[in-house]
C-alpha cells in the first residue's frame, strides 16, 4: 500500500480527483461498510469524487440520536452544505441477524477476557443493544429514516430518503421517500 501511494503521489495521479470539501450534489450518503458497496454503490448511483459525503458504519445502523453516524450527518449539514440524506442499506447484510451471544463467545475464544465484557455491562453498556442486528434490510432502513427525520437538530426543509442496494447487481429500491416541498 505505501509503495502504491509513493509512486501515486509522485505521479501526481490524485490531480483527476480534485475536488473541494463540499459535495457537488449537496448530498449525504449514509450506508455500511460492507466492502461490496465501494465501488458498487457509487457506480450505481452515478457518484463521482466529490458528489457526495459518505458515512459509514456496520449495518448502516443508527440507533441513538446522538451517536457519531448522526453527528456526523449532522456537521454535513451544517458545516458542509448539504441538503438530503440518503440511508442506504443492503441486502445480505453481515449485520442482519446478529446473535449476540455467539459474538460474546468469538470475542473470548479470540483472547477478549470474559471480565471485560462485564465490565462494560457493569458501566452501563448493554452489549446485546449495541451489537443487536436488524430482521430486514427495509425495516431498519425505515427506523433510521424516522429518527434523523425527527431528530430535534434536523432543519425542516432537509429532506431524508431509504434506499435498499443489492450488492450483487447494484439495483436499487426506494423504501422512503421525503416527498416535502
Amino acid at each position: 500500500m505505501l509503495e502504491f501511494n509513493k509512486n501515486f503521489v509522485e505521479n501526481k495521479s490524485y490531480e483527476s480527483y480534485s475536488t473541494n470539501t463540499y459535495p457537488n450534489k449537496r448530498m449525504v450518503v449514509f450506508t455500511c461498510m460492507d466492502s461490496r458497496l465501494l465501488e458498487l454503490l457509487p457506480k450505481a448511483l452515478d457518484f463521482k469524487n466529490g458528489d457526495v459525503k459518505m458515512v459509514r458504519n456496520a449495518g448502516a445502523i443508527i440507533r441513538d440520536p446522538f451517536d457519531s453516524a448522526m453527528k456526523s450527518l449532522l456537521v454535513a449539514i451544517y458545516k458542509l452544505q448539504a441538503d438530503e440524506v440518503v440511508i442506504i442499506g443492503h441486502h445480505d447484510c453481515g449485520m442482519s441477524h446478529v446473535d449476540t451471544k455467539e459474538l460474546k463467545n468469538e470475542m473470548i475464544e479470540r483472547g477478549i477476557n470474559k471480565e471485560s465484557i462485564d465490565v462494560l455491562a457493569n458501566g452501563g453498556v448493554d452489549f446485546d443493544k449495541e451489537f443487536q442486528g436488524f430482521e430486514t434490510v427495509e425495516e431498519s432502513v425505515s427506523q433510521g429514516v424516522n429518527l434523523v427525520r425527527n431528530h430535534p437538530l434536523l432543519p425542516e426543509e432537509i429532506k431524508v430518503h431509504g434506499l435498499v442496494i443489492d450488492p450483487g447487481s447494484g439495483k436499487v429500491d426506494v423504501v422512503t421517500r421525503d416527498e416535502r416541498k
